[in-house]
């Protein structure tokens, strides 16, 4: 009789420690669906690959990426900012007025509508850290106001870009890929900010354990209003590009919709809503993921409908997986 054949330990060692890769590193996993995702829609459609259908994906992806960056910081800070919608609705409004009724150059019009919004997430920080108030009632509160103003601003009715806009207006957003550039650029600068600077730290500590940060000497509720300013003043820069990009200004542009997929796409890319955990590139990716979905549907004539339905398994599924996550690490599984 031979003997037994006995099978190495090399490709089950090699197996989980993929395994573990995808599981410390959340960028890597959402990265793979994303990837398994473009891959069967360019398979299903063969218009999903080309450069029109592209730029129609970017255009899609670079709103939320840019804003769930603001919103990632602010929720591993544990807060949230339900305002930020109506902060991109409104900031190109601010900019028109500026422009045509009261003649202010271009430049300082826009830089004035992107202050206003960093004004109103300071107001949010502030009324939430100083007066107690939870940030889903603050904003929420805040979110009818500038809804609200709007509206009054705009008399309900859309406005074209400003005429003396025109020059910036490829560099802000008119240029089919300037959007997606864009948010390229601001993603990697917050995802730095995050990862690499003494901010993202205190950011980490002050939604990890916002007691022991403050008795650390963490100024933690200059981080959380610092953290409210930059993910509206992100609002603002989103929704002035969006106008330029599509020529028109809407008041109903952004709102909720726009919000509630940033913080989707946080959470499908690895953000705790717990505070003290999260990914920017991973947000980024988790937007890439929606974009994609919502794109593919409509390319392979599913009802659009059904993407919500995908959207609610997704979050679900994120946050199942972010609680294993923070279970396996605090046992010591993930090292």
């Amino acid at each position: 009789m031979g003997s037994a054949t006995t099978v190495s330990p090399a490709p089950r060692r090699s197996a989980r420690r993929g395994a573990g890769i995808l599981l410390r590193y959340r960028e890597a996993s959402i990265l793979i669906v994303a990837i398994v995702l473009m891959s069967y829609f360019a398979t299903a459609n063969s218009s999903f690959l080309t450069e029109r259908n592209l730029i129609v994906i970017s255009h899609i992806f670079a709103p939320i990426a840019i804003i769930a960056a603001g919103q990632v910081l602010l929720l591993v800070s544990g807060e949230i900012d339900l305002s930020v919608g109506h902060v991109y609705a409104l900031a190109p409004f601010l900019m028109n007025e500026l422009v045509v009724y009261y003649d202010v150059p271009v430049v300082p019009a826009i830089l004035l509508a992107v202050g206003a919004g960093t004004c109103i997430g300071a107001i949010n920080g502030l009324v939430t850290v100083k007066l107690k108030v939870p940030s889903f009632v603050t904003t929420l509160g805040m979110l009818n106001l500038l809804h609200g103003l709007t509206l009054m601003i705009s008399n309900a009715f859309p406005a074209r870009v400003p005429e003396p806009t025109r020059g910036l207006q490829p560099w802000l957003g008119g240029f089919p890929w300037s959007m997606m550039i864009w948010a390229l650029m601001i993603v990697l600068i917050i995802q730095f900010l995050f990862k690499q600077t003494r901010w993202g730290l205190h950011t980490i500590a002050a939604g990890g354990n916002p007691l022991g940060a403050a008795e650390a000497g963490v100024p933690v509720h200059r981080v959380k209003i610092g953290n409210f300013m930059i993910t509206s003043s992100l609002g603002a820069i989103t929704g002035i590009m969006a106008g330029f990009r599509i020529d028109s200004i809407e008041p109903l542009a952004g709102g909720t919709t726009i919000m509630f997929a940033a913080v989707a796409a946080a959470v499908i890319g690895g953000t705790a809503l717990a505070g003290g955990s999260g990914t920017v590139l991973g947000a980024a990716v988790g937007a890439l993921v929606l974009a994609v979905l919502r794109n593919g549907f409509t390319l392979i004539g599913i009802n659009a409908d059904r993407f919500f339905l995908v959207l609610g398994i997704a979050i679900l599924t994120a946050m199942v997986l972010n609680v294993y996550l923070a279970r396996a690490r605090t046992s010591g599984r993930l090292r």
